[in-house]
């Protein structure tokens, strides 16, 4: 997957992806009582430097269509986007 050099971490400190993250997502406070704190948390490893920006998304869409997987008895799911 391609993606703008400039949001990866190398090319970024702490306080530039934690503001990238914060314009990406908008005001999340506003929207509810705390029912979005699993979407700020699953780009907590691209604000530590530890996980790209598209790494933490695909990571996120991959545990999102194994729940669904579960939830429907599945095994497995080939709607995976990586």
């Amino acid at each position: 997957m391609e993606m703008d050099e400039k949001y990866l971490i190398k090319n970024t400190t702490k306080e530039e992806r934690i503001r990238i993250v914060d314009e990406a997502l908008g005001n999340l406070e506003g929207s509810c009582d705390g029912c979005m704190r699993g979407v700020l948390s699953m780009y907590d490893p691209y604000i530590e430097g530890t996980m790209e920006l598209y790494e933490c998304n695909a990571a996120f869409r991959r545990g999102f269509v194994q729940e669904d997987a579960d939830r429907s008895g599945l095994k497995g799911s080939s709607c995976a986007m990586d």
